[in-house]
């Protein structure tokens, strides 16, 4: 009987594992390459021109120029109904990330290599507010992000200000 179970177990776990490696996952990191969207996804893109930019001559004259650094904003819907939006810079690295849906998306994917700072500054805003659970900001001057929600509507961004292109604020990310 014992032996029973235990095979029986295992086959479960067996099953599951490969169910869960079956599943595609979004592949985007911030600073790095856009994602390569699962099978069940619809993507769409557009390219934006940042707004014109006015610039003051040493006198202290304002003159207008238009901002040169164009930008791509890519969506992704999920087959979950997350909706992902990877925001590129012309060479086609994402900058800047935002989410929103049903379920959380994996930040460490997301997130990339800024993954351990984000879980960084997270560690540090719970300190400082003794613990408490709930939205967190992580607001650095190489990552910014926002994240909040509750069970099935889940959102936030992030973006690295320094990649910004010319003419792009934080709150243009959304």
């Amino acid at each position: 009987m014992r032996s029973r179970v235990r095979r029986a177990g295992l086959v479960t776990a067996l099953m599951l594992s490969c169910s869960l490696s079956a599943v595609p996952s979004a592949h985007a990191a911030l600073g790095g390459a856009p994602m390569t969207p699962p099978a069940d996804a619809s993507v769409s893109a557009r390219t934006l021109q940042p707004s014109s930019a006015v610039i003051r001559s040493a006198s202290g004259a304002a003159s207008s120029a238009s901002a040169t650094a164009s930008y791509t904003v890519r969506e992704t819907t999920l087959g979950n109904g997350t909706v992902v939006r990877e925001y590129l810079t012309t060479d086609g690295t994402v900058f800047a990330i935002t989410w929103r849906g049903p379920q959380m998306p994996d930040l460490n994917e997301l997130l990339g290599s800024y993954f351990p700072q984000y879980v960084a500054g997270v560690k540090a805003v719970r300190a400082a507010r003794g613990g408490a659970r709930g939205p967190v900001a992580v607001d650095q001057s190489s990552l910014v992000v926002q994240s909040g929600g509750h069970m099935g509507a889940f959102s936030g961004r992030a973006w690295l200000p320094p990649a910004l292109p010319a003419g792009v604020s934080g709150s243009d990310i959304q």
